[in-house]
């Protein structure tokens, strides 16, 4: 069948970090072999400036000098399902902005990130948005911010949970397997020797790869040192797009890379991955069948997820440098051990998204919990604060 006889999905997702992205790419990917034609859309360029560079940068800024101050934010807005609300009301105005992303002829709308949801939920209940909407949470703890009036449905992977206020009764949740592209668990049939030659790697050794997200942010040089200091293991590290942290490890460290396109042969050619945020690397390796050790996790997300991962058997947390060390010390097969990771059970999310294009286009009928007087304040405030700003930036001029 054709890609015009089934139609456009849009796929809304933000260039933050390379995870959300990751997930759409591999979505759209399965969507084209469905034979629909996929329209991606970042939600930042929906953003006005100001708003664009606090998603983006200030969050990067944040997470590398304060990385206390996001932590105690997600603790914060974990709490009850007024951040999200107070969110909503702040994209408000960027509405009419989002519906003119969705051509005709749209089948679905799907997203990656948790703030789209909060922009794009509320026309889909109000009817402005005639298509289902359904999410991708990135994530293992599903965060309030993700949770929005309209969506249709919300794909979740195995051993997801809420954190605190996330999910209400009602919603239409759907277990899922990770949107890991194929290439990882068929890098199998790489062998080790050829896959540690295309990296330059030694033949012989017990090599641990360290990885820290697209950004290399937390406390990888620590990291670093730690793993290098455990006995018979050698680090293999990559930065990312984080330019400066490769520099600086170049330094004292023999094998850093940066940014990796091919991290399924990567993956294939080390014992163990350690890694401090839960996020789509760790499914990555999970799906590769490779050890993985959570060390020095994130604040915030990284360590929700380290907690879900861990207390899931799927992942070992280690809470200091000797933890480390044993912990490595005890991987000492040549070849990775199971990790009891499986997706056996689990959904294709493309499948689902495909199943509700397929349904006629009306307004939303998900449940969702009843709309309260904190709602109303918080998308009250929202959009208060979409006025405030303006008023002070024009008065510094």
């Amino acid at each position: 069948m054709t890609a015009q006889h089934r139609g456009t999905i849009v796929v809304v997702s933000a260039d933050v970090g390379a995870g959300h992205d990751s997930a759409a790419a591999e979505l759209t990917r399965r969507l084209a072999d469905r034979g629909f034609v996929v329209r991606r859309v970042n939600f930042l360029d929906l953003l006005p400036s100001p708003a664009r560079w606090m998603c983006r940068e200030a969050y990067r800024v944040v997470l590398r000098w304060a990385p206390w101050g996001y932590g105690a934010l997600f603790t914060v807005t974990s709490r009850s399902r007024l951040a999200a609300a107070v969110l909503r009301g702040a994209l408000a105005p960027l509405r009419g902005r989002a519906r003119r992303t969705v051509p005709a002829g749209t089948r679905a709308v799907v997203t990656t990130y948790p703030f789209a949801n909060q922009l794009l939920g509320p026309l889909r209940r109000r009817g402005l948005l005639p298509v289902p909407l359904v999410t991708y949470v990135t994530d293992f703890v599903v965060h309030p911010t993700w949770v929005a009036p309209g969506v249709d449905v919300y794909c979740t992977l195995r051993h997801a949970r809420p954190h605190a206020a996330g999910t209400g009764p009602g919603l239409d949740v759907r277990t899922v397997a990770p949107l890991v592209s194929a290439d990882f668990p068929a890098a199998a049939g790489t062998s080790r020797s050829a896959a540690r030659r295309r990296f330059g790697l030694p033949e012989r050794e017990r090599l641990v790869l360290i990885v820290a997200g697209a950004w290399g942010m937390g406390d990888v040089e620590a990291m670093v040192a730690d793993v290098a200091a455990a006995d018979g293991v050698r680090p293999v590290v990559v930065c990312g797009h984080n330019k400066a942290l490769r520099g600086r490890l170049r330094r004292h460290t023999q094998h850093v890379l940066g940014w990796v396109d091919d991290m399924p042969t990567l993956m294939r050619a080390v014992d163990a991955v350690v890694e401090n945020a839960g996020g789509l690397t760790c499914q990555e390796a999970l799906s590769c069948g490779l050890p993985v050790i959570t060390y020095r996790p994130l604040p915030g997300h990284g360590r929700a997820n380290a907690a879900i991962l861990a207390e899931a058997g799927l992942t070992r947390w280690v809470p200091s440098a000797e933890h480390l060390r044993r912990t490595l010390a005890a991987l000492s097969t040549p070849e990775p051990e199971p990790t009891g990771w499986s997706t056996a059970g689990s959904a294709d999310a493309a499948a689902l998204v495909a199943d509700a294009a397929g349904r006629p286009t009306v307004a939303a009928s998900c449940a969702y919990p009843r709309r309260t007087v904190l709602d109303a304040v918080g998308e009250a405030v929202g959009v208060l604060a979409t006025v405030l700003p303006p008023i002070r930036w024009t008065g510094g001029r």
